[in-house]
């Protein structure tokens, strides 16, 4: 794993380090276009011959693939547009069809119980899929310290990720704009099934 990685998740058991980090790799991706230097945290996972290992290899040839200005066009043309993008990232949108109904009033009901505070100078809706990868990373990595336990992992990505998340990955998969993208579809759709296999098999009182 990468030094710089490693070092903000250096008490966290192997597995959760991953999955911190993986969470951490797809909030900045779907954030904003990659940067050549997130090469770095993808060769970590694309070391071994598993499904998720396989994907991030092909996100590796897809990024060698284009420049940083290409890939700016399109993750403009996926998700802002002129007026809108191909793709409308956002948990309320997915499960209601509109923007800023009950699942975001849900969720940020869940940001305030946590403790998470809206940042400064952030515009979009807090339902944004890289606001809520993002908040998945902070809640492996708090795990560890003891800010948050294995089951508000399990109640957040319950209520939050699991209704949307991976038809959102397809979506973004199967988008015809989508390149790079693509692959990065790949990725976010495997992490899911992996996720919810793993939270499945908590013991719930």
């Amino acid at each position: 794993m990468p030094e710089s990685v490693a070092a903000a998740v250096n008490d966290i058991a192997p597995e959760d380090r991953g999955r911190a980090v993986l969470y951490s790799f797809l909030a900045k991706v779907l954030y904003a276009a990659p940067k050549p230097d997130i090469a770095e945290t993808a060769q970590y996972f694309a070391r071994d011959d598993s499904e998720l290992g396989r994907a991030f290899n092909e996100f590796l040839g897809a990024l060698k693939a284009v420049d940083e200005a290409a890939a700016g066009r399109e993750y403009h043309d996926l998700f802002i547009g002129v007026g809108r993008g191909e793709l409308l990232p956002f948990g309320s949108y997915y499960l209601t069809g509109f923007l800023n109904e009950k699942p975001l009033a849900d969720l940020r009901a869940d940001l305030n119980e946590l403790g998470f505070e809206r940042a400064m100078g952030v515009s979009e809706p807090e339902d944004h899929i890289a606001t809520l990868c993002d908040v998945m990373s902070q809640l492996v990595v708090g795990t560890a310290d003891g800010e948050f336990t294995l089951y508000d992992q399990d109640r957040f990505f319950a209520a939050h990720l699991k209704p949307w998340a991976g038809k959102f990955f397809a979506d973004l998969k199967a988008a015809k704009k989508a390149d790079l993208y693509r692959t990065i579809g790949r990725i976010g759709e495997v992490f899911m099934a992996i996720e919810e296999d793993g939270f499945s098999m908590i013991a719930r009182a």
